[in-house]
C-alpha cells in the first residue's frame, strides 16, 4: 500500500533516534521537503551531534516550517516528535494556512533502534535513546487526540495532486473505459508544425486513443496559454490530421456556435467525415470568450440567445447530414433548403455538446445529443450524471444511449522519480510543485488507473486528457499504459 498525501501538506515524524525517520523521509520526498533538526544542528553547529547548538537549529526549524506553510508547500519534520506540545502546534500552523497534518508514527523495535544507535558515527547516549523509546509508547496513547488529520504507521508514500488522494476506487474493475486526447497548445518550439501534429496524432493513434480532439478558437484562450502563441484553426487541423492518420475519430472540443454559421459548421463536419472515412465527432457548444469575439468583431449574443442557436443546431444537423433537402425553421435562423453533398459517411455524425449546466445544457444533451462533456471530480460528474438521467427519464429517453465524457489535464510517468523531474522542469521558476502537480493532476500510471476507475463508477466511459508535454517523446507512450489496463472490450457503442 503507498499512502497519497495531499500536495501541499504537512507530514510530522515521530519515532526515537534509529527508527528510520530519516530515510523514509529522504525515499519519498524531494530533499527541499524536508526540515531535519540534526541537518540544521550541522548548519549552525559543529555537526548532526552538535547539542549545544539544538536551540539555534529549532529555532530556525520553527521559522523554516512556518515560512513553507504560508506559501503553501508540502513540508516534512524530521525531529523525533516526541514532544507533544510541539506537535499540536505543528498541526496547528498547518490548518491555519489551510493545510492537511498529518503524523508518521515510527514504532521500531527497540532492539533495532539500539542496533542502529550503536552502528552510527555518533550514537546517542544509551539512557538518552531509551527515554526516547519510553516517550513513544506515551505518544502512541496520545496523539489521536491531537488535531491531525491522520496519523500513519510508516510505508511507501508521496505527496500527489489533491484528486488522486480522494475516495479509493471501486472495488470492481472499470471495463470498457476508453480515452480521447485534446490538443490545446502548438508551443512546440522550432520545427515544422505539420510534422509535429502529425506525429502527435499518429503516436495518439498507435497508443490506443479513441479520438484525438483541438479546441475550436481562433486565439489562445486564458488559462491555457498566451494569447499570441500558435493555435490552427480548428477544422483546417482536424483535416490535416485525417489525412494523417487512419483510425482515430477527431472534433472540436467543442466548436462554438457564434463561430460560423451553423449550416456552414455542419457542412464542414459532414466533409470531414466524407473524406476521412468515418470519423468525424461534431462537438458543439454556446461559446464562452466574449473578448475573442469582442476582438475578431464576431456577435457575442445573451446567452439565453446562444442556446436557442445552440438548440436550433442540434435540431438542423441530422436534417443537413440526412436524405432530401428539407427547409428548415428555428428560433434563431432558417433555411429554405438544406442541402449537403457529398454525405456524411456515418449514418449520423454523434453530436457532443460540451458544458455542465443542469437546468438547460444537460436538458439539450438529453433531448438531442449522442454524448456529453463534463468538468470536475469524480464526485462533481456523478452528480452531473444524475440530472441527465432524471432529464431523459421526463424526456422518455434511454440514458444508456448517450455516451458521459469528462475532460481532465494529466500528467503521467511511469514511476515517482519520473514525475518529481516531469514537475520540477515543466513547473515554470515562480510556480511551486505542489500547485503545477495540482493544476496537471500530476500522478503515476497507478494513480491515474484508480482515478479513471472513479470516475468510470461515476458514470462517465470516456476520458478526453490533455497533456502538459504531448509533444514530448514518451509522454504519449506512457499514457498508453493507462489505456491498455483499462483496455477491456465494451458492446458500447461510441460516438
Amino acid at each position: 500500500m503507498e499512502l497519497r498525501f495531499p500536495a501541499p501538506c504537512l507530514v510530522v515524524l515521530v519515532g526515537a533516534s534509529g527508527a528510520g525517520k530519516t530515510t523514509w523521509a529522504r525515499e519519498y520526498f524531494r530533499p527541499g521537503e524536508v526540515v531535519s533538526s540534526d541537518a540544521l544542528r550541522a548548519m549552525v553547529g559543529a555537526g548532526e551531534d552538535d547539542q549545544t547548538a539544538s536551540t539555534a537549529a529549532f529555532d530556525i526549524l520553527e521559522r523554516i516550517v512556518a515560512e513553507r506553510l504560508r506559501r503553501g508547500l508540502t513540508t516534512v519534520i524530521d525531529t523525533t516528535g516526541l514532544d507533544a506540545e510541539d506537535r499540536v502546534r505543528w498541526a496547528t500552523m498547518a490548518h491555519e494556512a489551510g493545510i492537511p497534518a498529518y503524523a508518521v508514527v515510527f514504532d521500531t523495535p527497540a532492539a533495532v533502534c539500539e542496533t542502529r544507535n550503536r552502528t552510527a558515527t555518533h550514537p546517542v547516549p544509551v539512557s538518552v535513546l531509551r527515554r526516547q523509546l519510553g516517550r513513544v509508547r506515551a505518544a502512541i496513547d496520545q496523539i489521536t487526540s491531537e488535531p491531525f488529520d491522520a496519523v500513519h504507521a510508516p510505508q511507501p508514500a508521496a505527496a500527489v495532486a489533491p484528486v488522486l488522494t480522494m475516495a479509493s476506487p471501486p472495488p470492481e474493475p472499470a471495463t470498457g473505459h476508453t480515452f480521447g486526447l485534446l490538443v490545446s497548445r502548438f508551443d512546440w518550439g522550432d520545427g515544422d508544425r505539420g510534422e509535429q501534429l502529425a506525429s502527435v496524432a499518429r503516436r495518439a493513434e498507435t497508443a490506443g486513443f479513441r479520438d484525438l480532439w483541438v479546441m475550436d478558437h481562433f486565439r489562445q484562450i486564458q488559462g491555457v496559454g498566451r494569447p499570441w502563441e500558435d493555435l490552427p484553426e480548428a477544422y483546417t487541423a482536424l483535416a490535416f490530421v485525417a489525412g494523417v492518420t487512419s483510425r482515430i475519430k477527431m472534433g472540436a472540443l467543442v466548436a462554438g456556435v457564434t463561430h460560423r454559421h451553423p449550416v456552414v459548421l455542419g457542412k464542414m463536419v459532414a466533409t470531414l467525415d466524407a473524406l476521412s472515412g468515418g470519423r468525424a465527432i461534431c462537438g458543439l457548444g454556446i461559446g464562452w470568450d466574449r473578448a475573442e469575439h469582442d476582438s475578431y468583431g464576431i456577435d457575442f449574443p445573451p446567452v439565453t440567445t446562444r442556446y436557442d442557436i445552440l438548440e436550433d443546431t442540434l435540431r438542423m444537423l441530422p436534417l443537413l447530414w440526412g436524405k432530401g433537402s428539407p427547409r428548415f425553421e428555428g428560433r434563431t435562423f432558417s433555411a429554405a433548403e438544406l442541402v449537403c453533398y457529398p454525405r456524411p459517411v456515418q449514418k449520423r455524425i454523434p453530436i457532443l455538446v460540451g458544458g455542465s449546466g443542469e437546468r438547460r445544457t444537460l436538458r439539450l444533451v438529453a433531448g438531442y445529443a449522442d454524448a456529453c462533456n463534463l468538468f470536475g471530480t469524480p464526485e462533481v460528474v456523478e452528480a452531473k450524471v444524475d440530472v441527465l438521467r432524471r432529464h431523459c427519464s421526463d424526456l422518455g429517453r434511454d440514458p444508456g444511449d448517450i455516451e458521459v465524457t469528462h475532460l481532465l489535464t494529466v500528467l503521467n510517468a511511469g514511476d515517482r522519480r519520473q514525475l518529481i523531474d516531469k514537475v520540477d522542469r515543466l513547473r515554470g521558476r515562480n510556480v511551486t510543485p505542489e500547485s503545477y502537480a495540482r493544476r496537471v493532476n500530476a500522478g503515476t500510471v497507478a494513480d491515474h488507473v484508480s482515478l479513471f476507475a472513479r470516475y468510470r463508477h461515476a458514470g462517465a466511459g470516456h476520458s478526453i486528457v490533455s497533456l502538459p508535454d504531448v509533444s514530448e517523446e514518451g509522454s504519449i507512450e506512457s499514457f498508453a499504459e493507462v489505456i491498455e489496463r483499462m483496455r477491456v472490450p465494451s458492446t458500447k457503442t461510441s460516438p
